[in-house]
């Protein structure tokens, strides 16, 4: 990817208007059936069901993530922060060393670098949104995530 680099010198070089930038691509049909390149590797690492929602938003990443009765993620961390909605379905998330209990119309935060994972304890699927700030730490250079 080819990216403009600046350093402090460029300081003077901020403009003082903007224009927006609209690109060619603004919607992303039918998330949850229409998986994008790399989804089922992504989904097999993280042992559940994720979903990208693939737009070009340059500081943000949406994914829906689902699990049936029973299943847990994997306990990962990364450092950028995560708000998740959940849809449907109720669980509990392992939150450092607290447990966070959730259901459908429920968001919790999972703060950065905080070791977690998710586990669905209902009677039925559960199905989330994340949201999260990892493209921004991409593009800074400086997005880590690890899995246990």
């Amino acid at each position: 990817m080819d990216r403009a680099q600046f350093t402090s010198a460029d300081f003077s070089c901020v403009p003082h208007d903007i224009s927006a930038e609209l690109p060619e691509r603004l919607l992303h049909r039918d998330v949850l059936r229409g998986s994008v390149a790399g989804d089922n590797a992504f989904s097999e690492v993280r042992n559940h069901l994720v979903r990208v929602v693939d737009l070009p938003s340059r500081v943000l990443s949406v994914t829906i993530g689902g699990l049936e009765v029973g299943q847990t993620t994997r306990r990962h961390r990364h450092n950028y922060e995560t708000v998740i909605y959940v849809l449907e379905g109720r669980g509990v998330s392992l939150i450092g060393e607290r447990e966070v209990h959730w259901q459908s119309g429920d968001a919790f935060y999972v703060p950065p670098w905080a070791w977690h994972n998710h586990r669905n304890n209902g009677s039925g699927p559960a199905t989330y949104i994340a949201c999260e700030n990892a493209p921004l730490l991409q593009n800074l250079g400086v997005a880590v995530r690890e899995e246990a």
